[in-house]
Parts: structure tokens; C-alpha cells; sequence
């Protein structure tokens, strides 16, 4: 347990610093890989029944690669505390997007106050799919918003849970299914039946993290003049009406926290989705972005803190409880 808190709390720390990799990004180089078999594999089915086997076959082989991989590395870092220490700091750190999702919705928020509506349509595919062009001011505000909640999950949360639980392997294997999950999980044409696999993965492997997330929103909403029990309310009144199991919870809960409205039209590349409003409050304004960013750094502050003192209390009580078995028999 022990060695699963360090990189945890080294990774969390060298995200923080430094944000994601420079140079040689395992993530970008994973989503080319995923580029190249997800050409192969798709192009040489045509039925919907063919097209999710074929899905099935990429996101197994990939995750599971992945996952094979990384234990593998681990296993031979393993041959001396350092190594495997640091070999799990260096998995944690770029399986982790928090701090560059934060680092973005700021400048978003810092584009739209200056009324900058090109240089924030410019940058919106770096927080999320929307067809930018699409979207005036108040839109973006909200899709801003939207994404920064969403993706506090998906980039942290559930890299921290999944850390916590199977060490680097685990991280490793959200971070995978997450990708995957970007790149096909959505409703176009190419991808409505290949990406159903990696879609669900995603689903399962966000739902814990997700409710995580809520909770700690709820927590930390009054210290950006938010309502934790609004935040609760609108939580368990709308999260289901959103299309994601996991989205609804964390966009509910920010939209309660913030006393804003989130949801409604969502045009995408490949059409426009009309999604159910969440929360009773006013529209979206350029200021809320900065809210909502610090709201859900807090969030993951108290996520990586929480996950590495659960991990030393469960090293600490395992040990007392094998000092009590010895005791217990040399009695």
C-alpha cells in the first residue's frame, strides 16, 4: 500500500509543477497507435454487428496492452524501492491532465473577457469535441465550464482512484480507456457502433471516480460563494437526464454549487445534441469559468490528499494487525 501513496502524492506533485509531459507524451503516443488500428480494424467492416466486435477487439487489445505493459515495467522497477517508486510517480504524473485542464479553462476565461471569441473558439478543442464555430460568447462560457467540470473526472479523479486501487497498471488502464473514449466513444456516423466498447469501459471505470468528484465539489462549493446543498439538490434532481452516467453527476453538481444553468443545445462536428438543463439558476457568464476552475482544483487537491492518507491508514492498520497475529502466536 505504501508504495502505491508515494507516487500518488509525487505524481500529483510533479503535475501540479510541471503539467503534462513536453516532450515524448506516452498519451500522444498511445492515441497514434489507437489512430493506426482503429483505421485497420474499422475500414474492413460493414455491419454494425462486425463494427462493435471490431471494437471490442481494439479497446481490449489496447487497454489490456497497455495495462501488460506498464505491470511489466513495474514489475522489473520493482527490484529496488527507488526504481519502483519512481516508475510509478512517472506512470501517475502522465496518466494525469489536471493541472493542463485547469491551465486552459483559465486562459478561456481570460480569452473571453477581452471579448477574444476567435482565439477561445481556437483553443475550445483542447477542452473538448463542440464545433467551436457553432458557439458564440456565452456558449463557450458554458462549454468552458461544462468540459472543466466533466473533465476533472476523466483527467484526475479517476487517475487518482484508479492509482490508489491497482497502483500504475490501474492508472494506466483508465488513462487508456479514457483516450479511446475520446477518440471513438462519440455519436458520429464512423464511430456509433465501433466505439460502443471503449464507451462503456469508460462509463464503468468513471463511475466511482465521478461520485468522488461529486462529493468533493459539494464539500469545497462554499468556498467560491457556492451552495453545497443546492449543489446536493440539483445532483439527485438532474444527473440522470444527462447522456453520460458520469458527466451528469459532476455537471449537475457544478451547476448547482455555481447557481447556473448548464446543459441545452450542444452542436457538434457531426450534429447538434439537445441535451437536458441542469439546475435552476441564470445563464452562464464569462466570470463563472474562474469559479468553476478553482472550485475543482480544490477538488482535486482533496482527491490526491484523501487518496494518499486512505492508502498510508490502510498500510498503518494492516501492519498493527499483523503485529497482532505475531503477538498473538508468540503468546
Amino acid at each position: 500500500m505504501g508504495r502505491r501513496a508515494v507516487p500518488i502524492a509525487v505524481g500529483f506533485a510533479l503535475d501540479r509543477l510541471l503539467g503534462d509531459p513536453g516532450r515524448l507524451h506516452p498519451v500522444a503516443g498511445f492515441g497514434r497507435v489507437a489512430l493506426l488500428a482503429e483505421r485497420r480494424l474499422l475500414n474492413r467492416c460493414r455491419t454494425p454487428a462486425g463494427q462493435r466486435a471490431a471494437g471490442l477487439l481494439f479497446t481490449g487489445a489496447l487497454v489490456g496492452g497497455t495495462v501488460a505493459a506498464t505491470a511489466v515495467v513495474g514489475r522489473l522497477a520493482s527490484r529496488s524501492v527507488l526504481g519502483s517508486s519512481a516508475w510509478g510517480s512517472l506512470v501517475v504524473w502522465s496518466c494525469l491532465g489536471g493541472s493542463s485542464l485547469l491551465s486552459v479553462g483559465k486562459r478561456q476565461g481570460e480569452l473571453l473577457e477581452r471579448d477574444d471569441v476567435a482565439g477561445s473558439r481556437e483553443l475550445l478543442p483542447w477542452l473538448c469535441g463542440r464545433d467551436p464555430q457553432a458557439l458564440g460568447p456565452e456558449a463557450l462560457a458554458r462549454a468552458v465550464v461544462e468540459s472543466v467540470a466533466e473533465n476533472t473526472t476523466d483527467a484526475a479523479i479517476a487517475t487518482l482512484f484508479w492509482a490508489a486501487v491497482a497502483g500504475p497498471p490501474g492508472a494506466a488502464a483508465h488513462r487508456a480507456a479514457n483516450t479511446l473514449d475520446a477518440m471513438v466513444g462519440h455519436r458520429s456516423d464512423r464511430h456509433q457502433y465501433f466505439g460502443t466498447p471503449a464507451a462503456r469501459l469508460d462509463d464503468v471505470m468513471g463511475f466511482i471516480p465521478a461520485r468522488i468528484a461529486g462529493a468533493l465539489a459539494v464539500a469545497w462549493a462554499g468556498t467560491v460563494a457556492g451552495s453545497p446543498s443546492e449543489a446536493v439538490r440539483v445532483w439527485r434532481r438532474d444527473a440522470r437526464a444527462h447522456p453520460s452516467p458520469n458527466g451528469g453527476v459532476v455537471e449537475a453538481v457544478c451547476a448547482g454549487a455555481l447557481g447556473i444553468r448548464l446543459g441545452g443545445r450542444t452542436p457538434y462536428p457531426y450534429g447538434v445534441q439537445q441535451r437536458a438543463v441542469l439546475g435552476d439558476g441564470r445563464e452562464v457568464r464569462v466570470g463563472d469559468i474562474d469559479r468553476a476552475v478553482r472550485l475543482h482544483s480544490r477538488v482535486q487537491v482533496a482527491a490526491a490528499v484523501l487518496a494518499v492518507f486512505a492508502l498510508v491508514a490502510a498500510e498503518m492498520a494492516s501492519g498493527r494487525s499483523l503485529l497482532g497475529t505475531v503477538a498473538s502466536r508468540d503468546g
